[in-house]
């Protein structure tokens, strides 16, 4: 009996562990492009929030020196922490504000808020008021901005990194205190935050991972809408609107870097015949093969898209016109070499014409390169059809 339970419990083992490592793998994927475009933007957003607080935070030993005076060495400590906040500030502020945004940066900066906020803490105990570092009601709420902040790098990753890193500093924080004093001792009297207690610690470590559980929703979420809107409904590639933001992304990216790059306006040979042949259904059907190779024939850094009827667009990053075209050319083979059966048990054989464009060789816009894309695309209609054109010629328009 014992080996039969074994045996019907395995494969649901196993599916469980498909499953969480599906989950993990989901949770940590690389954002898409045009969200960790947006990420970009957030980070800049992040950056100018994050450099007016620090200024606000700079003046406060300021003022306390000349108006307030302290303890000289709290207040110098006051100082330079605050200055190296700001400084910090600064510098992160100077970078973003002049693109210089490395996939690494979103990391960096947010581990640096919540840094900041412990540091903050620490500085309690470096002055001797350990009960203030494990029971404020300011600065302990900087975790919560610095968390919220992660959501606008539209990156899971970041998420959850920031959140746990906020968690183990506050924990290192606490047990730390409460090793090393008696924080309900009367000296701390008349407890303005009420008793120390590990419940109402526990309960803020539970709403700090709450807020980061939030924050990744916030950007699951964002995902899910990104995906809705710019997914073609029949083939499941991405959509016109996403094409183009796309190789707006990628042009840029390329100009930055001095890059190549390289577009594909590709086309269905006769599809209109196809369907008045064989019904729209085998139409539908021809044109979902077209995605499923063109899926399998490109990095996962190429842009596949359907761009409208029974056209494609290829953006390849990185890859010359020479490359780009032995890439085409091995597209165009696998199509011709595919059959596909109608509804009714016909076979079928498709053909694809497809044009290049290459940056900066035929263009340095967007409008320009797919233009010269497009006219080659029909060029190699003209020619016959069932071929790859990567020169300029003047074209016809072919039906």
């Amino acid at each position: 009996m014992q080996q039969a339970f074994c045996s019907r419990a395995a494969p649901a083992i196993l599916d469980m562990s498909r499953t969480v490592k599906q989950r993990l793998s989901a949770v940590w994927a690389r954002p898409d492009p045009i969200l960790a475009e947006a990420g970009r933007a957030g980070e800049l957003l992040v950056a100018k929030i994050r450099l007016g607080l620090a200024a606000f935070l700079l003046l406060i030993p300021i003022i306390d020196s000349v108006f307030f005076p302290l303890d000289k060495t709290e207040t110098v400590v006051g100082f330079t922490l605050t200055s190296l906040t700001f400084l910090l500030s600064v510098i992160v502020y100077l970078a973003v504000s002049r693109e210089y945004i490395p996939s690494w940066l979103s990391f960096a900066t947010s581990c640096m808020d919540v840094t900041l906020v412990s540091g903050g803490l620490g500085l309690f105990l470096f002055m001797n008021e350990p009960y203030t570092a494990v029971n404020s009601k300011v600065v302990f709420e900087g975790y919560f901005l610095a968390i919220a902040g992660t959501s606008l790098r539209y990156d899971k990753r970041v998420c959850v990194t920031a959140g746990l890193l906020a968690f183990s500093e506050y924990l290192a924080i606490v047990s730390f205190t409460a090793s090393h004093w008696d924080l309900n001792s009367p000296i701390y009297s008349p407890y303005p935050y009420g008793y120390f207690s590990w419940p109402s610690q526990v309960s803020r470590l539970i709403i700090m991972l709450t807020a980061s559980a939030l924050s990744l929703c916030v950007v699951a979420r964002s995902q899910t809408l990104l995906q809705m809107a710019t997914s073609d409904a029949l083939t499941g590639l991405p959509n016109r609107g996403y094409v183009d933001e796309r190789f707006a992304i990628e042009l840029s990216r390329a100009r930055r870097y001095e890059k190549p790059l390289t577009i594909a306006v590709i086309d269905v040979d006769r599809f209109k015949a196809l369907n008045d042949t064989h019904g729209h259904p085998a139409g539908d059907r021809v044109l979902k093969r077209m995605a499923s190779i063109l899926r399998s024939s490109f990095r996962q850094s190429d842009t596949a898209g359907r761009y409208g009827g029974e056209e494609f667009v290829v953006i390849l990053p990185e890859t010359d016109m020479e490359t780009a075209g032995r890439k085409l050319e091995s597209l165009r083979e696998s199509m011709a070499g595919t059959a596909m059966l109608t509804a009714r048990g016909e076979e079928i054989r498709v053909t694809i014409s497809a044009g290049l464009a290459s940056y900066p060789e035929d263009g340095e816009g967007t409008s320009e390169l797919f233009a010269a894309a497009d006219d080659r695309m029909f060029q190699a209609k003209k020619e016959g059809r069932n071929r790859v054109w990567r020169t300029a010629a003047r074209t016809a328009e072919v039906d």
